[in-house]
């Protein structure tokens, strides 16, 4: 029998870390659930790792984002005792000096369906990245690589297309079309970033659509349950709108990220996020997407318990909603369509956490109706949240008609999000169907028809 080498390095980042062997059990089996992965990860588990026992399958990168967590820096399997030094870990999670080197090699292992990022769990350490990457962008040296001449038609065409698959993700769902934008990035626009461009300004413009581009790939995986992807794709979508250098757009996918944050329950740099990416845009952008940052903001400060400030935020956003002159909204701005729809759907993620269920609920519907007929997706998990924030009020007879509002618009998606959402109707509407209640039932029987077609 193979007598096993204690992993030494484990040990001691336990050790460090403070958590007992059953705490830190624990904390995988949170990381791995946030992956879509149930884990029966205990105290025993630890012990065999410790002792030399390899972590079958993805656990161990489970374990290096629980680990990365509680000691607040970025750790590899390597670092753990547990793999060869491979630098595939870590990337896209880190900022370098061109965006396209780290995300050429994502695209790669994408097209050839590598697990490694599809698995990969969101990280603490990289969210805070944005904050302290402080560095002057210098003119690309090798712009003419590829001898092509640059102008604004091809960035028309760049963002017609982007504006395309977007139309495509809100009306079909994440899944639909997602190798296709791959392709696209990798083998158009990639080159078109480092072609000779007409001037400064073309070129700008050039590396903001390519990180909207990115922004809604990261959107995708986020829509897919791909946490840790979409997190990559984030942080490059945010080194490329730093490099070009349109006024806002960095504080844009900041405050996606910030989003991001929000939603896994990880709050450790969001409010600074929101922050920070608030004060790159203010007084540089029109007044609806002023809003969208304030909105986003204001969701923050209620997650941070500041009730007063969190509520003069929100009504701050609608303000200048109302204050719009019609000015033109910045393409990067218009990643969930239509600003307005977007500010009441965050107030009404502001409201719910504050606990006022009906002004949720309200806001909800609202952004619900604010939304083109396309966009089927969110306009359905739109309605799911308000009946839900119905359901919680005690109306179950309005709820269900909510929800069924809601499948109506499902029709075609394919997302992890909305078969989630159906099934936590499921969950929530258990109790009226042992009852009897004839819309929870007929509800069921909907949702068993859906998940089997989805």
């Amino acid at each position: 029998m193979t007598k096993r080498t204690p992993n030494t390095q484990l040990r001691n980042l336990v050790a460090e870390s403070g958590l007992t062997y059953a705490a830190l059990a624990k904390e995988v089996r949170a990381v791995a659930a946030e992956c879509g992965v149930p884990l029966r990860t205990n105290k025993s588990t630890i012990e065999h790792w410790i002792s030399g026992a390899v972590p079958a399958a993805d656990t161990g990168r489970y374990l290096a984002v629980a680990l990365s967590r509680q000691l607040g820096r970025l750790l590899t399997l390597h670092d753990l005792g547990l793999a060869p030094e491979n630098e595939e870990d870590e990337l896209g999670l880190s900022l370098g000096e061109d965006p396209l080197d780290v995300l050429l090699p994502m695209w790669r292992h994408e097209l050839n369906r590598r697990s490694f990022l599809t698995t990969s769990a969101y990280s603490v350490a990289a969210a805070g990245l944005p904050l302290s990457y402080v560095r002057e962008i210098a003119d690309r040296t090798a712009a003419a690589r590829t001898g092509q001449t640059i102008g604004m038609a091809e960035v028309a065409a760049v963002r017609d297309m982007v504006r395309i698959f977007s139309e495509m993700d809100e009306r079909h769902g994440g899944q639909h079309g997602r190798s296709a934008l791959v392709q696209y990035l990798r083998d158009d626009v990639a080159s078109l970033c480092r072609g000779r461009f007409h001037s400064e300004e073309i070129r700008q413009q050039m590396l903001s659509a390519a990180s909207r581009g990115v922004h809604l790939l990261g959107w995708k995986s986020y829509d897919a349950g791909q946490q840790g992807l979409a997190q990559r794709y984030y942080l490059q979508s945010y080194a490329l709108a730093v490099e070009s250098g349109i006024p806002g757009h960095d504080g844009f996918v900041m405050r996606t990220m910030a989003m991001q944050g929000l939603k896994l329950q990880r709050p450790e740099h969001c409010q600074a996020l929101a922050e920070t990416g608030l004060d790159r845009a203010k007084g540089k952008v029109d007044t609806q997407t002023e809003a969208l940052f304030r909105v986003v903001h204001a969701h923050t400060l209620a997650k941070s318990r500041q009730r007063h400030a969190a509520v003069a935020e929100a009504e701050r956003a609608r303000s200048l909603l109302a204050a719009d002159r019609g000015d033109e909204v910045p393409f990067w701005a218009l990643s969930w369509g239509p600003p307005a729809a977007s500010v009441y759907s965050r107030s009404a993620k502001v409201y719910e956490t504050l606990g006022e269920r009906s002004t949720a609920a309200e806001q909800y519907a609202r952004a619900a109706a604010s939304r083109p007929s396309g966009y089927a997706r969110i306009v359905a998990l739109d309605l799911v949240a308000s009946a839900e924030m119905q359901l919680k009020g005690g109306g179950i007879e309005q709820a269900c008609a909510t929800w069924n509002r809601a499948m109506d618009h499902m029709d075609g998606v394919r997302s992890v999000r909305t078969r989630k959402a159906v099934n936590r109707m499921r969950s929530d509407l258990a109790r009226f169907r042992s009852r009897g209640v004839r819309c929870a039932a007929e509800l069921e029987e909907r949702a068993v028809e859906f998940l089997a077609a989805a």
